[in-house]
């Protein structure tokens, strides 16, 4: 049986093998976001509570943020503790909506304001983002684990889950077990999601030395795997892990990644170089293939630079990425991903409907679960309200998935059977008897 590492008081990306750490402190842009409650122009807060998700002016007067920032509008324009906007003119509506500020111009266009102090175009939050049913309940697991494919699709029949995920390269090891998994997959209707297991470096370790390299490198990786999976049924693809979590790109760990200053300049093209390739190397062999590009913790700051072609100096003009869809991870130590917070404790925002409202397209949660040392009483517990809510957001938020990490983990930590597949108990059956009573309709 191969050998899992066990992780306290600290969350790792297993799947893609470098460790993460909980938050602490706030990164530069999000600073400037809890400054903005003080100063001469902010009004007495004390007094005041913050309104109500979905508050719209008109017909309210004004909202209240969570940092008690109190927001109006008037002949177009958008005050702020009474200083007007400089960046707004001819708006229409102001929202207030998981945790974020919208407004609506009279031509209809949409803007958001992000922590970074900045309002980027998006869609009106608020309506709901149709996904393909069948795959909601998934779990993660790993090539090399020591069972068949249909011992595999038995075990995830017991949790109620129809899709799974796991890494690979295009080493032909890997890739036969692959192979191997998708064809028993598609005998049940299940849904494979192979996760490209290429990066920032070379097989040595090394960063690769530019953008194109980077590329270049990625991009032959992944059309080897599509390549090899294409004629076994899968159309879907996770496009590299956690990548924006890796040393040379994250300034420091302990940020929020809610900025784009909470990243490295330098380095910045050789993520997109990577993450490109691999879009590109899918679509190569598999034009109408679903590629995602992931993300963690609360990095909207990295989502929204690549999806805008921007460097985390603020230079723009670069290609724009556009994916399928978006992935996250979602552990204990980082909050909950509904109501996130952008230090790791608040003030909290709706990470999907943001991310709905920015991208437009279907969203996943490709890992999550409770923090490795908590006992099984409380990961019990905490599958369970964690499945209501992800379930109850489904439908509004474009939640095509969502992923527990996950199937086996060598008797310790994450699993929810043990090595012998026997169910690790009070979780399992919490899970199953989740699935059972909540369809994936």
């Amino acid at each position: 049986m191969m050998k899992r590492r066990r992780f306290l008081g600290q969350v790792a990306a297993l799947a893609g093998g470098h460790a993460l750490v909980a938050l602490g402190a706030l990164g530069a842009d999000e600073a400037i976001a809890q400054s903005n409650v003080t100063g001469t122009s902010a009004v007495t807060n004390a007094a005041l509570s913050v309104s109500v998700d979905g508050t719209v002016i008109p017909s309210a007067t004004s909202i209240v943020d969570k940092l008690l920032n109190v927001w109006k509008l008037s002949n177009g324009f958008i005050y702020k503790n009474g200083v007007k906007d400089k960046d707004s003119y001819n708006v229409s509506l102001l929202l207030w909506y998981g945790g974020m500020i919208y407004q609506r111009g009279t031509g209809g266009q949409f803007y958001v304001m992000t922590w970074a102090n900045r309002w980027l175009p998006c869609a009106d939050p608020r309506i709901a983002l149709s996904v393909p049913a069948g795959m909601f309940y998934g779990i993660n697991g790993h090539y090399d684990y020591p069972y068949t494919p249909q011992q595999i699709v038995a075990t995830l029949q017991s949790l109620g889950c129809t899709s799974y995920r796991v890494g690979c390269d295009a080493s032909s090891k890997q890739l036969n077990a692959m192979i191997g998994l998708a064809d028993a997959f598609r005998s049940v209707n299940f849904t494979l999601l192979p996760l490209l297991n290429f990066g920032l470096r070379d097989g040595n370790g090394h960063l690769y030395p530019s953008e194109s390299a980077a590329y270049f490198a990625t991009r032959a990786g992944a059309a080897a795997v599509a390549k090899a999976l294409a004629p076994h049924g899968v159309t879907m693809y996770e496009c590299g892990n956690e990548l924006t979590r890796d040393s040379a790109i994250i300034v420091n760990s302990t940020f929020a990644g809610t900025g784009p200053h909470d990243f490295n300049n330098a380095n910045w093209p050789i993520l997109r170089g990577a993450i490109q390739g691999m879009i590109d190397g899918v679509k190569s062999v598999q034009p109408n293939a679903k590629c995602a590009v992931n993300f963690t913790v609360a990095d909207i700051g990295a989502s929204d630079m690549l999806w805008d072609g921007e460097q985390p100096d603020g230079s723009g003009g670069y290609r724009k990425m556009r994916w399928d869809i978006t992935t996250w991870h979602n552990y204990q130590p980082y909050g909950d991903i509904l109501n996130i917070g952008i230090d790791g404790a608040g003030p909290g925002f709706n990470l999907p409907a943001y991310c709905k409202a920015r991208y437009g397209v279907p969203f996943m949660i490709t890992e999550w679960n409770a923090a490795p040392e908590e006992n099984e009483q409380f990961r019990s517990t905490y599958v369970q309200q964690h499945l209501q809510r992800f379930y109850a957001a489904r439908k509004n938020e474009g939640i095509q998935a969502v992923m527990y990490y996950d199937l086996i983990s060598g008797d310790q930590t994450f699993g929810i059977v043990m090595n012998d597949l026997a169910p690790i108990q009070p979780t399992h059956t919490t899970f199953s008897a989740f699935t059972a009573g909540n369809g994936d309709l």
